[in-house]
C-alpha cells in the first residue's frame, strides 16, 4: 500500500519488532529518521543493521526503552553509541549473518529497505546493496520500503515484487556518496608494494579507501583481471574502462563483476544501474569460501589496525573501544588460501597518531580483537615493505614484521620480541 510519507508507512510496527535495516550506501535514512519519531511511540523494539549512513538520530537517549540499535558492524554514524554503551556490536562474519535469518536463529519481523522504483514488471530493485538484505526479505513478517527514483536498478540477487511490499512511499532524495580519500606518500607507498604482489589474470578482492585506491592505480599495465569482492568502490572503473579489469579468466561467474554492494560516487552508481557486467549477489554466497575458491589467483586485499609480532590482526577495535566489525575480512583471507595460486594481504601504515604509535606491536592493545589469526595471515604490507608470513615460525614472523614496522621503533621492538615472546630475534 503506497502511503504519504515515512512516518505512515512506519506506523504498522509493532512492539518488541525485531527490525531489519538494509544498510551501506543503501541505507533507507528517510524511513530512519521516521523511526526515531514512530519509536517513541513503541517500546523495546530493536534495529539490527550493517554500516549504515545518516542514521545519527537513533543514537538520541529518548530512545532507550522503545527502540536499540542491533550492529553487526559499526561506522561513524553508531560508533558513538557503541561506545556509549547505547547500542549493541555483534561480533560475526558477513556471511554468516543471512544464515542467521535463514535459519530463525535471529529473528526478524520487519524489513526497512530503499528501492528502485517498479518495472513493467513490478520488480523493484535494492540498488547498490544487497549484502544480508535478500535473506532478511525472505523471512520478515512485514516489508516497508522507500522508493527512490535515484536508487540504481541493479542486476543480481536485487529484486523484490512490489506485491512483497507491505507499505511504501516515494521521494526522489539523493544517495549517500563516498568521496576517493585523498592520496599522500604513505598510501602511495602501500599501494605500489601491494600492486607488486598482484599478478595478471588475478582476481581481486579489496575494501574500501585510500589504500585499495593507490594499488588499484598501479595496476595500469597488468591484464585481464578479475573482481570477486565484497563490496567496490570508484578506483576500479579507470581499470574497467581500460580494459584491464575484463573479467576474462575467472572461473566463477566470467566475465562479470561479483559484489554484494559498492560505495562511492554518483559516476559509480551510474555504472552500476541497469548494467548487466555487475552482478549484486547474496552475501552468504559472494563470501562463501566454497565459492571464492573457485576461481583461481584470488587476491585478497584488506585492512587492519593493528598487527603483533606473531601475525595477529586486529581489525575491529581500538583496544576495547569498536570501531568497524569483523565483516569479510576472514572469509576472503581463508578462500583466497584455498584458490588455486591464491595469496592474502593486509595492508596498513607502519604508524599511527601522527607517527607517534607503531601499528605493528609486540601484544595487541588489551581488549583488541583478533579478526584474522596467525594461523590465516599471508602478506603483511607497510610503506617500509612486504612481510611474507606463511609457514613461518613466531621467530622468523617477528624479525619479518620489525623489518616492516618505522625504522624509530624497531630496536623496542626487537626488546620486546626477546622479553614479551622469549625470541631471540635478528634486526
Amino acid at each position: 500500500m503506497r502511503v504519504a510519507n515515512a512516518v505512515k508507512a512506519l506506523e504498522i510496527l509493532s512492539d518488541n519488532d525485531v527490525i531489519w535495516c538494509q544498510s551501506m550506501a543503501a541505507t533507507p535514512y528517510k524511513l530512519l529518521h521516521g523511526l526515531a519519531e514512530v519509536a517513541l511511540q513503541r517500546n523495546n523494539m530493536t534495529l539490527l543493521q550493517l554500516h549504515t549512513e545518516h542514521s545519527e538520530v537513533l543514537a538520541d537517549p529518548a530512545l532507550q526503552g522503545h527502540l536499540r540499535q542491533r550492529a553487526f558492524f559499526v561506522g561513524k554514524s553508531t560508533r558513538p553509541a557503541v561506545q556509549q554503551g547505547l547500542a549493541d556490536y555483534v561480533p560475526i562474519f558477513l556471511s554468516e549473518i543471512p544464515k542467521l535469518f535463514r535459519s530463525g536463529e535471529q529473528p526478524v519481523d520487519v524489513a526497512l529497505i530503499q528501492v528502485s522504483p517498479p518495472d513493467a514488471h513490478g520488480n523493484c530493485s535494492l540498488g547498490i546493496s544487497v549484502e544480508a538484505t535478500r535473506a532478511a526479505l525472505q523471512v520478515a513478517k512485514k516489508v516497508i520500503a522507500w522508493v527512490n527514483p535515484k536508487m540504481p536498478r541493479t542486476h543480481g540477487d536485487s529484486f523484490i515484487h512490489v506485491s512483497r511490499i507491505d507499505r511504501y512511499f516515494e521521494e526522489a532524495a539523493a544517495l549517500p556518496l563516498h568521496r576517493q580519500p585523498q592520496q599522500d606518500d604513505v598510501t602511495r607507498r602501500i599501494g605500489e608494494r601491494v600492486a607488486e604482489l598482484i599478478d595478471d589474470g588475478d582476481c581481486l578482492q579489496m575494501g574500501i579507501g585510500a589504500i585499495p585506491d593507490a594499488t588499484l592505480a598501479c595496476l595500469g599495465n597488468h591484464r585481464d583481471l578479475g573482481i570477486h569482492t565484497e563490496m567496490f568502490s570508484d578506483g576500479v572503473l579507470p581499470l574497467v574502462e581500460s580494459g584491464v579489469i575484463n573479467n576474462a579468466r575467472k572461473h566463477k561467474h566470467r566475465g562479470r563483476i561479483v559484489t554484494t554492494f559498492a560505495m562511492g560516487s554518483q559516476k559509480l552508481y551510474d555504472f552500476v544501474d541497469d548494467n548487466p557486467q555487475v552482478a549484486f549477489l547474496d552475501v552468504e554466497y559472494t563470501n562463501d569460501t566454497a565459492v571464492i575458491r573457485q576461481n583461481k589467483q584470488v587476491m585478497a586485499i584488506n585492512s587492519a589496525l593493528q598487527v603483533d609480532l606473531s601475525g595477529q590482526v586486529c581489525a575491529d577495535s581500538i583496544g576495547t573501544q569498536v570501531y568497524s566489525g569483523v565483516g569479510g575480512q576472514m572469509d576472503f583471507v581463508r578462500g583466497a588460501s584455498l584458490s588455486e595460486g591464491g595469496r592474502s594481504v593486509i595492508a596498513l601504515p607502519a604508524t599511527a597518531r601522527g607517527g607517534s604509535v607503531s601499528r605493528i606491536s609486540s601484544l595487541l592493545a588489551p581488549g583488541a580483537g583478533v579478526v584474522t589469526t596467525r594461523a590465516h595471515v599471508h602478506y603483511i604490507v607497510t610503506e617500509y615493505g612486504v612481510a611474507n608470513l606463511r609457514a613461518r615460525s613466531l621467530t622468523e614472523r617477528a624479525e619479518a614484521l620489525i623489518q616492516v614496522a618505522a625504522p624509530q621503533f624497531r630496536e623496542a621492538l626487537a626488546r620486546a620480541a626477546r622479553d614479551d615472546w622469549g625470541l631471540a630475534v635478528k634486526v
